[in-house]
């Protein structure tokens, strides 16, 4: 993968290496409206993305019309952002979160939507977000509250050691993946599956998040589908390595490699193969609407 030289994203925050306790802001226990309203304009844009993504409108209206919002949530108050330090890791997150900018910005723009693009939270050791506080053990993530990816770049030591998943596509992808569940939060599934799981059991909640994190996968399919249409960019191999890293973080792999056995109604991403499959899918299509998960009737 030939990222060096190559433009660096601007919405990268560098928390590494600061001190202080974050200061908590409490709820007020007022409703909140995210974005405080569509109108004409926006709903008109729902409407196209609904025709684009097979999902139905209703669903996408009251996500983004702050169905899922609830009450305000706790908040955190981390200061000033800061900008990336000058080191090899956060140029290459740098790098990917630019392109995965330029992929999104342009699939939505060819059907008249914007592309809020999210911000990329480098921290070490644990991290406050409006989504609570989380360590480095928790591994990469996206909080659909702040609209945020936050990660340890030290997971990617272990990806490469422990899960055995070396290379930049490799860690390409697990980034990919985490702008996956930016695109899901745009389009009201984030929303709708919190709420959704909140009256379900823990083996149908775990059902349905396998659900939207290969839907994950394959929107990172499709970033790299878009990457490696770019000449110069990704290299022989690259897309072998995105697929052993799905493939090495599937439940099954992971929980066999942990404890010697599975326990598959305790799966919450899903296997290798569905993760490889769909991650595949989305590569080879570069087509949104290939990433339904939800009414495929096997994964």
């Amino acid at each position: 993968m030939r990222w060096k030289g190559r433009r660096q994203s601007s919405n990268i925050d560098d928390r590494r290496g600061r001190g202080g306790t974050p200061r908590l802001r409490l709820p007020t226990g007022r409703r909140v409206r995210r974005g405080g309203g569509l109108g004409l304009t926006g709903i008109l844009v729902v409407l196209v993305i609904a025709w684009v993504t097979g999902i139905n409108p209703l669903t996408l209206l009251s996500g983004l019309e702050g169905g899922g919002g609830g009450y305000d949530s706790p908040s955190y108050e981390t200061g000033t952002p800061q900008t990336p330090a000058n080191d090899e890791a956060a140029q290459f997150v740098s790098v990917v979160l630019a392109d995965t900018e330029t992929t999104w910005g342009q699939i939505l723009a060819e059907h008249n939507a914007d592309y809020p693009e999210p911000t990329l939270v480098l921290f070490s050791g644990s991290v406050p977000s409006a989504c609570g506080y989380a360590s480095a053990a928790t591994g990469p993530f996206y909080c659909g509250a702040d609209r945020k990816v936050y990660i340890d770049l030290s997971f990617y030591k272990q990806l490469a050691g422990q899960l055995n998943a070396p290379g930049d596509f490799a860690r390409a992808y697990v980034l990919a993946h985490e702008v996956g569940h930016h695109i899901q939060n745009l389009l009201g599934i984030l929303p709708e599956y919190q709420k959704a799981r909140r009256t379900m059991s823990e083996r149908e909640a775990n059902a349905l998040s396998v659900r939207v994190e290969l839907q994950a996968d394959c929107f990172a399919g499709i970033w790299a589908h878009f990457a490696a249409r770019q000449k110069g960019f990704v290299e022989e191999g690259d897309i072998e390595e995105a697929l052993n890293a799905a493939s090495r973080i599937g439940d099954d792999t992971l929980q066999k490699q942990a404890q010697g056995y599975v326990v598959p109604d305790s799966f919450n991403h899903g296997t290798s193969a569905q993760r490889v499959r769909w991650f595949r899918k989305g590569f080879q299509t570069g087509d949104i609407r290939s990433c339904d998960t939800f009414n495929a009737k096997s994964l």
